[in-house]
Formats: C-alpha cells, sequence, structure tokens
C-alpha cells in the first residue's frame, strides 16, 4: 500500500495544508465549547428559569393545536384559552404550522397574537416561530415559489440558489417567520424515495455547494435583519438511504458510506455557521437517529462541531417507543432522545413533552446540565434572531411577497433547470406559428409543476395557487396563440380525459408537433411513496399512439424522480426534463419550446433505464463489469436511459486545450487547471463546466469519476472563453478504512467534456 497523506481526521473539521490536523484535546475542546458557552443575557435567564419553564421552551406545537376548530382549520382564528395554556402553563417555546395557506395579512395578526401572549410571562421570552419554507414560503398565499431543489441543482448556479434562498428569508421575516425547515442536504442517491425532489441530486460535492448557497442566502444578512432567518440543516444523517426506498424507514450504511457520501454537506454547512439541524426521522443500522448519541453528540457536536441547536422531525421522539420499539413507554423515549441530544421536540400535538422532561430532571434523569445546554441553545438562538428585541413581525418588506422581482428571479431559476434530453434532428425549437396538439395527466396541471411544500403540505389543492400561477397549456397559448394549441387537458392528474389516446388520434393531423406532458402528480413523503418506477402504462400508452400518427413526438417530463421509459423513450424525437419547476414553470417551458431560451440545464442524477439497473454516475469499476459466459467479461452494465450531467443546447460548445501548470504536486500545492470553451453554433448559450477526477489506485476502491467543480459562463456565437479551476489535495480525498480523509500519493486523471489529463501527488 501507498503512504498515505492525511489531511484532516475529522470529516467536519475545515483543514487546509497550513493549518495541520486537530488534535483530540482541540477537537474535545471545541465540543465543550458549544455546549456550554453562551451569551450573557442567556446565562442570567437561565438562572432565572424554573425546569417546567425550561421544559417548554423545548417544545415545539403545531398551531393547529390551538385554533378554534383544530385541525378543521376553517376560521383562521386562535382560541385564547388554548392559547394561554400552552404559553403560560406550559411554556411551549416554539410554534410552528401545517396548516394551508394564509394571506400576509392572517399571519401577521396570528403571529402578532402569539407574541404577545409570550409577553405576559414573567421572562417574556418570545415564541420561535418555524415552517417548511422548502421552495418558497408554501404556507402564504400568493407567495414565490422556486424550483424544487433537484431542479436548481439541474441549473448548476449557485448563485440562483443563493438568491432563491434569500429571496426566501425575506418574504418569511415580513409575515414574523423566523425558522425555515429547510434546505435539505440529504444527497438523493435513492431514486424510489418520495423525498428526491427535495435534494440537489446524487452527487456529494453539488449537493455540498448548493445546499450552502442556500443556507447562506436565508442567513447572510444577519439572522436578526429584517431580511433574514434560522436556516435549518435536514435531515442529519442518512434519511435518503432507506433500504426499500420507502420515506422513513431504515438505512443500512456502513461508516465509511456514511462519512463519504452523507456528510459532506453537513459538514461544510457546519463550516458556515448554519444555525440549526433536524433529525433524521428513520434510523441506521438499527439504531433510531433521534436516540443516537455517537451520532448527534460525538459526531455533530464533538466532531463537527455544530454549535446550534438540534430540534426533532414531527412527532420522531414519541416514535422512539410507537414505531421503533427503542423505548419502553413514551418517558423513556424523551429521556432517550434528549440525552442523545435532540434540544428541541416538534412533539407537536400535545402537551406531554415538557411534562416528561420535568419529570426525568426531577428523578436525574435528565440532568440539569443537559437541560441548561438545550435551553440555552434555544435562547441562544432567538437572541441572534433578535426576537427578545423585537418579538413581532417586521413587515418593512412585505410587499415585496410574490413581487414581479421576485417572479422574475422564479422564472430565471425555473428557464435554467430545464433539461434538455432529446432533440433529434433539431425539432426544437418549434416554429413561431407551430400547431401545438398537448395531452397528458401534466399538461393542466399547476400542482404537478409545484408538488411538495405548496401551499398545502401534499401541494395538491389547485383552488390555493394565485391566478397568475401558469400551467403548460394555458402557457402554450400565451406564447403560441390559443388557436395554435389544442388539448382536452383537464386539472384532474387522474381524469380519463388525461389518457385519451383516442383524442390523439382524431387531432394530430391539424397539428404540427404533439406535446405529450407525462410524469407525476403533486406528492410529499409518505403519500409519494411508490413500489415501481415505471412510468404508468397509460402514459405510454400515450406516446405510442402520438408516434403511431407519424407526427414529431415531444415528451415533458414532469416529476421529483425518474420515472422510467424504457419502451418508448426513442420514440420520442424531443425530450425535456422539467422536475418540479414552480409557479412560473409553464412559462419557462414555453419559453424554451419556442426558443425564446436556450436550455442550459444538465441532469443532478442518473435517470436509470430499468428498475433493476440502479447505478449512480460514480459508482466504482466492478460495478459495472459483467460475466457473460466463462472468461468473457464486458463493461457495458451501466446503461441509463440519461446519464447525470446530460445536457443539450440549441448551441453547440467546444472543450479544447485542457491543461494543468504543473503535473506533479505536493499536499501543500493547488494545481491550476485550465479549459477553452467555444460556442460553435449559431446563437448564444449557457454552459455548465465541469471538471471530474479519477483516481488511478487507491486503498479504498476508487470511483469511475466524481465531480470536483463545476462553473456555469454564457457565450455568444464564435466566443471562446478559458476557465480556470484550482484543485488541491483535499479536493481529492476520500475516507479510508480507518474513517478519516486521506489523499494518497498516485496519479489522477483530470477529464472536462471528453478531454483528459493526468496529475500525480508525490
Amino acid at each position: 500500500m501507498r503512504k498515505i497523506f492525511v489531511y484532516f481526521l475529522l470529516m467536519g473539521a475545515m483543514v487546509v495544508s497550513s493549518c495541520g490536523k486537530k488534535s483530540p484535546d482541540e477537537k474535545k475542546s471545541k465540543g465543550a465549547k458549544s455546549k456550554t458557552e453562551f451569551p450573557k443575557e442567556v446565562k442570567d435567564l437561565l438562572a432565572k428559569m424554573s425546569v417546567e419553564e425550561k421544559a417548554g421552551q423545548m417544545t415545539q406545537i403545531d398551531i393547529r393545536n390551538l385554533l378554534n376548530d383544530g385541525y378543521g382549520n376553517t376560521d383562521q382564528k386562535i382560541n385564547a384559552e388554548k392559547l394561554a395554556e400552552a404559553i403560560q402553563k406550559y411554556h411551549v417555546g416554539s410554534l410552528l404550522n401545517c396548516i394551508h395557506a394564509y394571506t400576509p395579512e392572517k399571519w401577521i395578526e396570528l403571529i402578532t397574537q402569539i407574541q404577545d401572549e409570550a409577553m405576559k410571562t414573567p421572562n417574556k421570552i418570545p415564541i420561535l416561530y418555524g415552517t417548511d419554507a422548502v421552495h418558497g414560503v408554501g404556507f402564504i398565499s400568493g407567495a414565490t415559489l422556486f424550483p424544487h431543489n433537484i431542479g436548481l441543482a439541474a441549473t448548476r448556479n449557485d448563485a440562483l440558489v443563493k438568491e432563491a434562498g434569500h429571496i426566501t428569508a425575506i418574504e418569511a421575516r415580513s409575515v414574523g417567520f423566523t425558522w425555515n425547515f429547510a434546505p435539505v442536504l440529504d444527497v438523493g442517491r435513492e431514486p424510489y424515495w418520495s423525498r428526491l425532489e427535495e435534494t440537489f441530486g446524487e452527487d456529494v460535492y453539488l449537493c455540498k455547494q448548493m445546499g450552502n448557497a442556500a443556507i447562506i442566502g436565508m442567513e447572510s444578512p444577519g439572522l436578526n435583519s429584517n431580511q433574514g432567518v434560522a436556516a435549518c440543516m435536514k435531515h442529519f444523517i442518512g434519511y435518503s438511504a432507506p433500504k426499500n426506498g420507502i420515506d422513513r424507514t431504515q438505512a443500512h450504511l456502513p461508516e465509511i458510506v456514511l462519512r463519504e457520501y452523507y456528510l459532506p454537506p453537513f459538514a461544510e454547512a457546519v463550516r458556515n455557521g448554519v444555525a440549526t439541524v433536524m433529525i433524521n426521522s428513520a434510523e441506521i443500522n438499527g439504531i433510531p437517529t433521534h436516540g443516537n448519541k455517537s451520532l448527534l453528540t460525538d459526531l455533530l457536536r464533538d466532531e463537527l462541531g455544530f454549535e446550534g441547536m438540534a430540534c426533532s422531525d414531527w412527532e420522531d421522539i414519541i416514535r422512539l417507543h410507537t414505531w421503533h420499539k427503542v423505548a419502553a413507554t413514551p418517558k423513556e423515549a424523551v429521556a432517550m432522545a434528549v440525552n442523545a441530544g435532540v434540544d428541541m421536540s416538534m412533539v407537536p400535538n400535545d402537551f406531554s413533552f415538557p411534562q416528561y422532561v420535568v419529570e426525568l430532571v426531577n428523578e436525574g434523569k435528565i440532568s440539569k446540565e443537559r437541560l441548561d445546554e438545550a435551553v440555552g441553545r434555544i435562547l441562544t438562538l432567538k437572541h441572534k434572531l433578535g426576537l427578545f428585541a423585537n418579538p413581532m413581525p417586521d413587515t418593512t418588506h412585505i410587499k415585496t411577497i410574490g413581487s414581479e422581482k421576485h417572479q422574475q428571479v422564479a422564472l430565471e431559476a425555473a428557464r435554467e433547470s430545464i433539461v434538455l434530453l432529446e432533440n433529434k434532428n433539431s425539432l426544437l425549437p418549434l416554429k413561431s406559428n407551430a400547431r401545438i396538439l398537448v395531452a397528458g395527466p401534466c399538461a393542466n396541471s399547476v400542482t404537478a409543476l409545484n408538488s411538495s411544500w405548496s401551499y398545502t403540505w401534499q401541494g395538491d389543492v389547485a383552488s390555493l395557487y394565485p391566478e397568475e400561477a401558469t400551467t403548460v397549456v394555458s402557457s402554450l397559448e400565451a406564447k403560441f396563440g390559443k388557436g395554435n394549441v389544442i388539448s382536452n387537458a383537464v386539472a384532474d392528474f387522474d381524469a380519463v380525459a388525461n389518457y385519451d389516446a383516442a383524442f390523439i388520434r382524431k387531432n394530430a393531423g391539424s397539428s404540427d408537433v404533439i406535446v405529450l406532458c407525462l410524469g407525476e402528480p403533486a406528492y410529499a413523503e409518505q403519500p409519494g411513496v411508490i413500489k415501481d418506477l415505471n412510468l404508468p402504462a397509460e402514459q405510454k400508452e400515450l406516446v405510442r399512439a402520438a408516434k403511431q400518427t407519424g407526427k414529431p413526438v415531444v415528451l415533458l417530463l414532469i416529476e421529483g424522480r425518474p420515472r422510467l421509459l424504457p419502451e418508448v423513450a426513442d420514440l420520442a424525437d424531443a425530450v425535456l426534463l422539467c422536475f418540479r419547476p414552480g409557479n412560473t414553470g409553464g412559462t419557462a417551458i414555453a419559453e424554451i419550446l419556442a426558443g425564446d431560451v436556450n436550455p442550459s440545464a444538465r441532469m443532478p442524477f442518473t435517470y436509470p433505464r430499468y428498475n433493476g439497473d440502479i447505478i449512480l454516475y460514480d459508482h466504482k469499476w466492478k460495478e459495472i463489469e459483467q460475466q457473460l459466459k466463462a472468461g468473457v467479461a464486458d463493461t457495458l452494465a451501466f446503461n441509463p436511459q440519461w446519464e447525470f450531467g446530460r445536457g443539450l443546447s440549441y448551441t453547440t460548445f467546444e472543450f479544447s486545450n485542457l491543461k494543468t501548470d504543473k503535473q506533479e504536486f505536493s499536499k501543500s500545492d493547488s494545481v491550476k487547471v485550465d479549459v477553452t470553451v467555444k460556442n460553435t453554433g449559431e446563437r448564444a448559450g449557457k454552459v455548465s463546466v465541469e471538471l471530474y477526477s479519477r483516481d488511478h489506485f487507491a486503498s479504498i476502491t476508487p470511483n469511475v469519476r466524481r465531480l470536483r467543480k463545476y462553473s456555469k459562463i454564457e457565450l455568444n456565437p464564435g466566443e471562446s472563453k478559458e476557465i480556470t479551476f484550482y484543485v488541491n489535495a483535499e479536493d481529492l480525498a476520500f475516507v479510508s478504512k480507518e474513517h478519516v480523509r486521506i489523499t494518497e500519493p498516485g496519479k489522477f486523471d483530470l477529464m472536462v467534456e471528453g478531454q483528459k489529463t493526468v496529475i500525480e501527488l508525490k
């Protein structure tokens, strides 16, 4: 084995060559610091608070429990007695909402009433109000909704992701939402998983870069600013790798895999000072994460140095008892989770949690030190958010909610998120006077364009969407003229009309092109679970019917994960993967079909061809080898429908002259990598320049390739530009058998679009 250079012993510790590695004492010191050092105001307040008050601060309740009609949610009014009980009797420290969207004015009224009640308590501790603003503030009527993260990942545009996070923070803060349960930093490596649309895809580096761009966008104005909110990295850790693909089910993850593929985005977020973390609802290797102290304290706190507040996900502490069966009683479940490192419980529907905490502290089963540690983190966050100074909603930016300026950013994000996968004989863009037959279940569905966390949890109530939200049909009518668009599509995804092949055959003769809008209805979490990735048969039949007419066929795939169509994919003349592009998605699709916008997105995941052929782009060499007969093998097992990184344009780009400033480098060096890109087509276009690496040999089997850097540029026809990346030994590191990040001496391929060069670490 070659000599090993260890660049950093801790997965989450940021180390450059000049810093050296941290000693065990330094690591312990950082962990201890995160547990004990709170602002003086927080220490003074802790000294005055009773155990009951502290237990209440650790409690988060769904606002529906305080409404006059509870979950019925018809009059949108808080019951004063229920509110007083929650805040005065149980000292609840946080509320959240999972109700359908309210107007900004209604939210301001409700949150003002809540904070008024909090100001009547002896210590006047404000309420921390949280919401799931996953792709915009989906619980505010008319709020700006962006493409889901999976589409944002396709943009390869970190600046757009940051701006989307910033706009989300502005709109949330303007009604009094100060805590956003986003972004999802789970790496999306399981295509069955129903929350794949909330991830930034399957690549570690892409998730790390884009997830943290979102966090910076939300938090960088300052947590106490009227343009900032506390972000929440979620779901720590391994949540996106369910063994059977079903949401909230167990994962089998060896530590080396956990650290190599799932930890880096969280480690990067910690380095950037993210305010909060939400815990994985499921279990890893038989241990529920909410009760796993080695993950929540040893790894998250002591190793990574996370100093923020850790909250549970929905009802997940009691589920240590009801689901996971590792706690014999609900009370034991509370002790297990709190002692493991959970600071706040999203209970969310009763007051059992604070009562159990009080009993456990009095019995010595939760120490007073641990109690103060958890509450200190919560109070510190409230101080950082400026809630003690002014707990009321700051309405300075209330008129920006859903504003034209914000919608334009969402539209640009949608434009850059849509991937052109196929374009035979340059069918697209269509002529301006093209007669278009539009069919399929997603054609007239605004909910399919948005899906989860869109004005409701499931995003499936069309009546709650703003009038300005477009569908594919309405957008094509606006772009090509109503008289040039023929469609019988309706909003109800399951309606018979959406699957009427006879309609296609009947009307094809009066059309120039057939556009089929296929994919998935809106869903979130467990209601979105499926057992087969194949696109439903009735949707595939639409493709066959369209092809039989002899007219060109364009497929628009509107979906949150890859739905398979191997039998009919080749029947299409053009394919666009639209993901969940948001309220402006229909407009963006029409602009691309018309050629007003040149597509520039790249695939954020590997699109499988078959259910049994799920191999990711960064696979190992042996994964793609198959032995056809004794002594004869090939490496053709990797045969996806569309590869990670694929993305066509209406222009062409030429990559050339890949070079480095040195062929050999040391652990203290950076290698300068240059490549020239030229637009060789006839129109301007954006292109993502992506640098991949491959280790020739390593002590852990190397990946076939890994994305290391990317940069998105725009070039006019005939224009060329030299792009520069810098690569150091840390960029090429991997997790060793000893579970530390290392870079071993040896040769590495650096690759950009068919160009390759070799560098060697000496």
